[in-house]
């Protein structure tokens, strides 16, 4: 494999194991980029409905995909998310758009047509990448890859709370149920399947709090990297 001169940090792992917190937190640490690699798939989730494409049109929606017109403005720390030009940085945190990225990102056709887009946040001084194959397919070359994991139960809090904070309204009993056959139908797909790869450090998040959980995402990273 060839060494790429623009680092990157990848954290992966399934719903509600707190990925974007803790990649916002080291990229904000470490001065670098962020990339939530599933917004892009929940915006090609919501571009398709907008559209009224049939979830079964895996070229329909892999053109769609590599023709998105999307910006991301903002801080780490308050992103904006436009879909053309209009924002949708809270419409695609919804469990509808979540659902539906969950089952086009078994596309093939979708995976390869964002799969550039996705390479190319990869910017100096380096970029930490969240997703659910950042590691093993999207930056196979990462120098640091962490994989979170944590209960079904508190998955499912997590998220509930989340959304709560963001005015999402959601039943608990739902989004258990939703994003444990999401979690599973991730993990047995054909492409990409959602589950660690032999160098990542794994991470049970269970019980702990995100400054425990940044910290000791801190200590890995720091040793990988040789940082002081």
């Amino acid at each position: 494999m060839i060494d790429h001169p623009i680092p990157v940090v990848a954290v992966d792992g399934p719903s509600g194991v707190g990925k974007g917190t803790l990649g916002r937190a080291l990229a904000s640490r470490l001065g670098w980029h962020f990339l939530d690699s599933g917004a892009l798939y929940r915006l090609t989730a919501l571009a398709s409905i907008k559209r009224d494409l049939d979830l079964e049109d895996s070229a329909g929606i892999a053109s769609l995909a590599e023709n998105l017109a999307v910006r991301f403005n903002g801080s780490l720390a308050d992103q904006r998310i436009w879909l053309d030009d209009e924002e949708v940085s809270l419409t695609i945190r919804s469990e509808t758009c979540g659902n539906i990225a969950s089952k086009i990102a078994v596309m093939p056709r979708v995976r390869r047509a964002l799969l550039q887009r996705q390479r190319d946040f990869r910017q100096p001084p380096g970029l930490v990448a969240d997703g659910r194959d950042m590691g093993s397919v999207v930056f196979p070359d990462a120098l640091v890859k962490i994989f979170l994991t944590a209960s079904p139960e508190a998955c499912a809090i997590r998220r509930y709370n989340q959304l709560k904070e963001k005015g999402i309204d959601v039943s608990l009993a739902d989004l258990t149920r939703e994003i444990a056959e999401r979690n599973e139908r991730d993990a047995r797909r054909l492409i990409a399947p959602l589950e660690p790869t032999v160098d990542a450090e794994v991470l049970d998040t269970t019980g702990l709090n995100i400054e425990q959980v940044r910290e000791r995402a801190l200590l890995i990273v720091s040793k990988r990297l040789h940082l002081n």
